[in-house]
C-alpha cells in the first residue's frame, strides 16, 4: 500500500491559506472555464464572448502599445538592426538614438544578462532624473530598486516591516488585496482605515489616528501606512492638504509612509492633480533623515498599459544604511527584475520630450488613451447611477469604479443559502447571464453591511455602450427577480 501523501492543504504554510487574491479569484477562474466553454461550444452560453472587467490589464482589452516604447525595446532587444540601414526608414530617429543611449549603459549591450540587483545603473539614472523633473526635488539613482512590476517592491517591504503576527500595517479600506495578500503571507496584521464614500472616498486623519491608537491598545506595533493615490479600486485623488496632513501624520506617529503612486498618470478631473508624497514631504522641508518613504510606480497602468512586460521601481528614502544594506539583500535574492521591464520603467519616467521626432506622435497617442479613459469612466459612472439601487462615485483617477449595490433581502439571503457573499453572488450572476466579469467589493473590503462591486473602465470605447445594455438588462431582470 503506498503511503499517504505528506502533503495537504491540512498542513500546508497557513500563512498560505490565509492569503486571498480577489482579482484572480473565484469568479475568474469560473469566468476562465466558461470562455473554454465558448471556444469548445459556440453558442452554448447566452453571450458570445467574456469581457474581463476585473483587472486592470488594457491591453487584454484592446489598447494599443505608444509606438515610441516599442520602438526603443525592440532595437533594445535586437542590436544588430542598428546597424542596417532600412532601420532608418522603420524606426523614428529619436528611437534609435534612445536604444543606443541605453545598449551602452548595459555592459556588452547584454539584454538577456542578468544587471546590478537594483536594476541598470544607467536606467535607474534615468528614473531619478524622471523623478526630479517631475517633482522639482532631486532624486537619487541609488534609492531607485527596479522591479518586476510594482508588488514584487510592496512584498520586499513587508519582508523586511513584519516581523510577526504583532506587527501591523495600516491600510485603507477598500484596498487592492495585493496589500491585504502580502500582509497574510508575511504574517502581520492589516490594520483597517476606511475611507469615506460619502465625502467622495475621502481620507480622514482623525480615522487614521483612532484605528492606530485602537491598534495599539491591543499590543500591535503598527509600523507603516499603505496609502494608494489616486485610488484602487476607488478612483479618488487625494487632495494636496490631506497629504500635507497623512505626511505629518507619519512623521508625528513614526510610520514608514508606504505610498501607491502607480496611477499617477490617469487623472480624469481639472480640478486635481497628482503630487508624489516624497514631493509634499520635501516642500514641507522634511529631508532625507525625517521620514522613510517608499514610492511605487509600474509600467502596467497609466496609458502605456504594459502589464505583461513587468517592470516598475520602488524608490526608497529616509532609511539607514545598515537597513538599506538589507533591502539590497532580499533584492538580490532575486537576482534582478527583468531587462525589458528595467528598460520600459525608464522610458515611461522619460517618454519623448518637445522637439524630439516622436513626440507629436507619441502625444497624440497618450492624450488619445487618456481622454478616452476619461469619457469610458463618465459614460459607465452615469450608467451605473440611472440604475435602481446603484450609487457610483465619480472615478477622479485610476482604471475603475466601485459602484455600491443596494440589494433587496431575498437577494442577500439567497446568497446566504448558497454560501456566498451577497456581492460575490451578484457578480457570479452577472458573469453568468453576460459575460461580464467583475471584482465583488468583498474582496477589497468594505464597511460591513454594504455591498460593492469593482469594474474597470478598460473594454474599448465602442464596446461601452454594449456592456452598459447587457448590464442593465442583467441588474433590472436581478432587482426584479429579489424584490422584497
Amino acid at each position: 500500500m503506498a503511503p499517504a501523501s505528506s502533503v495537504a492543504v491540512e498542513n500546508l504554510n497557513p500563512k498560505v491559506l490565509k492569503c486571498e487574491y480577489a482579482v484572480r479569484g473565484e469568479i475568474v477562474i469560473h469566468a476562465q472555464r466558461l470562455q473554454q466553454q465558448l471556444q469548445t461550444q459556440p453558442g452554448s452560453l447566452p453571450f458570445d464572448q467574456i469581457l474581463f472587467c476585473n483587472i486592470g490589464n488594457p491591453q487584454s482589452l484592446g489598447q494599443q502599445p505608444v509606438t515610441f516604447f516599442r520602438e526603443v525595446l525592440a532595437l533594445c532587444d535586437h542590436p544588430c538592426l542598428l546597424e542596417k540601414e532600412e532601420t532608418k526608414s522603420l524606426f523614428s530617429a529619436d528611437a534609435i538614438s534612445r536604444a543606443k543611449q541605453i545598449l551602452a549603459t548595459i555592459p556588452g549591450r547584454a539584454t538577456g544578462a542578468y544587471s546590478h540587483s537594483q536594476g541598470i545603473k544607467g536606467l535607474r539614472d534615468a528614473i531619478a532624473a524622471g523623478i526630479t523633473s517631475r517633482d522639482g526635488f532631486p532624486a537619487n539613482a541609488d534609492d531607485i530598486f527596479i522591479t518586476d512590476g510594482a508588488s514584487p517592491g510592496v512584498h520586499m517591504m513587508m519582508q523586511l516591516l513584519i516581523r510577526n503576527e504583532k506587527d501591523g500595517i495600516l491600510c485603507p479600506i477598500p484596498q487592492y488585496p495585493l496589500y491585504s495578500a502580502s500582509i497574510a503571507l508575511h504574517g502581520g496584521a492589516l490594520v483597517p482605515y476606511y475611507l469615506d464614500e460619502k465625502t467622495g472616498w475621502g481620507l480622514e486623519i482623525s480615522d487614521l489616528k483612532k484605528q492606530l491608537e485602537d491598534a495599539r491598545s491591543k499590543g500591535i506595533d503598527v509600523r507603516a501606512l499603505v496609502v494608494i493615490n489616486p485610488g484602487n479600486p476607488t478612483g479618488q485623488v487625494l487632495a494636496e492638504d490631506n497629504q500635507y496632513d497623512i505626511v505629518k501624520f507619519c512623521k508625528n506617529e513614526g510610520l514608514v509612509l508606504l505610498a501607491d503612486e502607480v496611477y499617477q498618470e490617469n487623472i480624469y478631473v481639472d480640478n486635481k492633480k497628482f503630487n508624489s508624497f516624497k514631493k509634499i514631504a520635501r516642500s514641507m522641508g522634511y529631508g532625507e533623515d525625517d521620514l522613510p518613504l517608499v514610492s511605487f510606480q509600474s509600467v502596467s497602468k497609466g496609458y502605456y498599459g504594459e502589464c505583461g512586460k513587468r517592470g516598475g521601481y520602488m524608490e526608497i528614502t529616509g532609511f539607514s544604511a545598515p537597513v538599506r544594506e538589507q533591502i539590497y539583500k532580499v533584492a538580490s535574492v532575486n537576482l534582478c527584475s527583468n531587462i525589458t521591464g528595467q528598460i520600459l520603467a525608464s522610458l515611461v519616467m522619460n517618454p519623448p520630450k518637445v522637439g524630439d521626432e516622436s513626440y507629436a506622435s507619441y502625444k497624440a497617442e497618450k492624450d488619445a488613451i487618456l481622454q478616452s479613459l476619461a469619457r469610458r469612466a463618465k459614460a459607465l459612472e452615469d450608467a451605473f447611477n440611472k440604475l435602481e439601487g446603484i450609487s457610483c462615485n465619480k472615478a477622479e483617477g485610476a482604471m475603475y469604479l466601485f459602484p455600491q449595490i443596494h440589494l433587496p433581502q431575498k437577494a442577500i439571503e439567497a446568497a446566504k443559502a448558497a454560501e456566498k457573499a451577497p456581492d460575490a453572488f451578484y457578480a457570479l450572476r452577472l458573469l453568468e447571464s453576460t459575460g461580464i466579469v467583475v471584482v465583488p467589493g468583498s474582496g477589497f473590503g468594505q464597511v460591513p453591511g454594504t455591498w460593492h462591486i469593482r469594474c474597470t473602465i478598460l473594454p474599448q470605447e465602442d464596446k461601452i455602450p454594449a456592456v452598459i445594455t447587457r448590464f442593465k438588462a442583467f441588474h433590472e431582470a436581478f432587482m426584479a427577480e429579489y424584490r422584497d
